[in-house]
């Protein structure tokens, strides 16, 4: 029997990157898995396809997780899918680099509205539509909460409200057997990354050369952990921030 076997998970921000692979993982792992997107249909659609070509379950449902109608349309439709849920990976998120010359109320406003509210609504929506054993919530948070890179001052900002939220929620809900977690991946390979030019630059070379195991991240890496967390291997951890970041800290 595979260990999320009759498991149902919903997965935040899933059409690509780290949450697409998350969605993944934890389907091959027997999950039915809600692959949530905000825009990227055409990538939401390739995840769930990927699944259930392997054999798995999964349906994708649009919804910015920063509005409280698309986040009671989500779980409803998870619901309809799948019943309750038991897993929740709050993955969305954006990030814009910028000094502190630079950022604007919008930039501050898009981020904590996607990375803070979002997971806030997001967690608020799982714990009424978790099943009655309870349940767990993995948050992806940020190694930047221990890097602290500049130009990175909201963006940060944002990652250290999902620890301390992490904190907070582990103690707030453990007495309904539900677990929350944060993963804090360091660099990672993936689209977004890509696109904002970090892949290659001087920027990813430079904390490739402080990494311990020496390389960029992949949404593997990852994922993997995401399994660990939503798996009963994982029953006795709450509260925690696991840094996976190659030794990066």
């Amino acid at each position: 029997m595979k260990k999320l076997e009759n498991k149902v998970a919903v997965v935040t921000g899933a059409s690509k990157g780290i949450g697409a692979s998350i969605a993944k993982h934890l389907a091959a792992a027997g999950a039915s898995v809600v692959v949530n997107y905000a825009s990227a249909k055409d990538g939401a659609d390739k995840v769930v396809a990927e699944i259930t070509a392997g054999g798995g379950k999964a349906i994708a449902v649009q919804g910015n997780v920063s509005s409280e109608a698309d986040v009671t349309r989500l779980f409803e439709e998870a619901k309809n899918a799948f019943g309750a849920v038991d897993i929740l990976v709050n993955n969305a998120g954006v990030y814009k680099m910028a000094p502190i010359e630079e950022i604007s109320v919008a930039d501050f406003h898009t981020q904590f509205n996607t990375n803070v509210l979002g997971l806030l609504l997001t967690t608020q929506g799982a714990v009424k539509n978790f099943n009655a054993a309870g349940g767990s919530i993995i948050n992806i948070g940020s190694a930047v909460t221990n890097i602290a890179p500049p130009g990175s001052s909201v963006y940060t900002a944002t990652k250290g409200a999902v620890d301390a939220i992490t904190h907070v929620l582990a103690k707030e809900l453990g007495g309904k057997n539900i677990r929350v977690n944060s993963i804090n991946p360091g660099m990672v390979e993936t689209e977004g990354a890509h696109t904002a030019g970090f892949i290659g630059s001087d920027f990813e070379k430079g904390l490739v050369s402080i990494t311990p195991l020496g390389r960029t991240g992949q949404p593997d890496d990852i994922a993997n952990v995401a399994v660990f967390l939503a798996s009963d291997e994982s029953r006795w951890l709450t509260g925690e921030i696991l840094l996976a970041s190659g030794g990066v800290r």
